[in-house]
């Protein structure tokens, strides 16, 4: 028979471990001599400290789940309480208690940090919705509209909150976008019924004109062809299409007209000479609107350029082409950049950018909530399946926003 300080091994080779509750069997040796057995079973035993120790650091040291701690701990501990190991099991089992509370501690911890995440992330969507709300009654549409987008990538990178209250904060969120955007694509509706009146009373403008081009009642004529030509830039610009055939039509029909006046006043070459060079001089000043770089100040500037051109009067009627066509393609050049800009806030194209840029973020929100309710069920499988598709969303997602980007406000 052999023994040490926590175990035994008797006649028959069975061997036994001391406890409070006094010696337990751990089990029988027949291969070799009482000693090789005990060895044996303090082999055992000092693995279990080993596992016990490295699950010590484990908790301590990394992020390892509460789930997975316990799970760890009572698989060791069933092999303490079994028995099958000779050293001083009662300290491992101390051990293993002290453990479990440890990972309660630290379950409580994070639970508490959860919550701490939970309300500043609460009150955080709160303040958006908020800004949201307010923004959606703005009129300034470029500004509004990035800041718009900029909110809805803050809220992405927030984490998320119970389903009930995420989903309420969001359909508010959602909401002021909607409004917003329908106003402003009602506000470029307005834009565009503004054009459609601007070609219907140009037509009406060029009918007159073009009725007009044979009388030979010079001042009255000309009088009326200024007031026509007052009531056709108060009258506005016209869908692009339409705007470039009126003015040709408009401009012709008093081209017909002040042409043949020219031909009874020849005597007047002397002052159309005269106005050739002072809208030589006005041309060079247009030219150097070009390019356009500020929108506004161009137009502001060739406004005033083209209203003191009008004012100069007719020049010699070999030179009119020419002159005119250099004021032609600074006006032109205006129109274009004009056009660019009005393209760019296209409504329709933003609007249906919009839809799949929605269309998409639903998708990509719904997979969250799916991913989240997998790992919730503990099925990581369907979780990480789910994860691989959200990323494929997402980047399209992420396409789709900086596309709607490019729209500007």
């Amino acid at each position: 028979m052999s023994s040490d300080p926590w175990g035994r091994v008797d006649e028959t080779g069975t061997v036994y471990v001391r406890t409070a509750d006094g010696e337990k069997v751990v089990g029988s040796w027949q291969a070799g001599s009482p000693d090789e057995a005990l060895a044996y079973f303090e082999r055992k035993y000092e693995g279990l400290v080993v596992e016990i120790g490295l699950l010590e650091r484990r908790v301590r040291t990394t992020d390892l789940s509460a789930k997975d701690a316990m799970a760890a701990i009572e698989h060791l501990r069933t092999q303490v309480d079994e028995h099958h190991a000779v050293g001083d099991l009662e300290a491992l089992a101390e051990r293993l208690d002290k453990l479990v509370a440890d990972v309660e501690s630290r379950r409580e911890a994070r639970k508490a940090a959860r919550a701490r995440q939970a309300e500043e992330a609460r009150k955080a969507k709160e303040a958006l919705v908020a800004e949201a709300e307010e923004l959606a009654a703005s009129d300034q549409w470029r500004v509004a509209g990035e800041r718009l987008r900029a909110l809805v990538d803050t809220w992405k990178g927030l984490p998320r909150l119970d389903r009930k209250s995420d989903d309420e904060l969001w359909h508010r969120f959602s909401h002021a976008r909607s409004a917003f955007s329908k106003r402003r694509k009602a506000h470029f509706a307005s834009l565009d019924a503004q054009r459609e009146e601007a070609r219907r009373v140009k037509e009406r403008l060029v009918a007159e004109a073009e009725a007009l081009s044979g009388s030979t009642d010079w001042g009255a004529t000309a009088a009326r062809y200024r007031e026509l030509m007052a009531e056709w830039k108060a009258a506005g610009r016209a869908q692009r299409e339409a705007e470039d055939d009126l003015w040709n039509r408009f401009r012709g029909a008093q081209d017909v007209f002040f042409q043949a006046r020219s031909g009874v006043f020849a005597e007047r070459d002397a002052e159309q000479r005269e106005n050739l060079t002072r809208k030589e001089e006005l041309a060079a000043e247009a030219e150097k609107l070009l390019p356009v770089t500020d929108l506004k100040a161009a137009r502001a500037a060739f406004r005033a350029i083209n209203e003191r051109w009008e004012a100069i009067g007719h020049v010699p009627r070999d030179a009119r082409p020419r002159i005119e066509g250099r004021m032609h393609a600074v006006e032109r050049a205006i129109q274009e950049a004009e056009e660019a800009e009005w393209r760019r806030t296209n409504p329709e194209a933003r609007a249906r950018a919009a839809g799949l840029t929605g269309q998409l973020q639903d998708a990509v929100d719904k997979l969250r909530g799916q991913i989240d309710a997998a790992r919730a069920a503990g099925n990581d499988a369907k979780a990480e399946k789910l994860t691989k598709e959200l990323e494929g969303r997402q980047a399209l997602l992420d396409q789709a926003l900086k596309g709607l980007q490019e729209f500007g406000g």
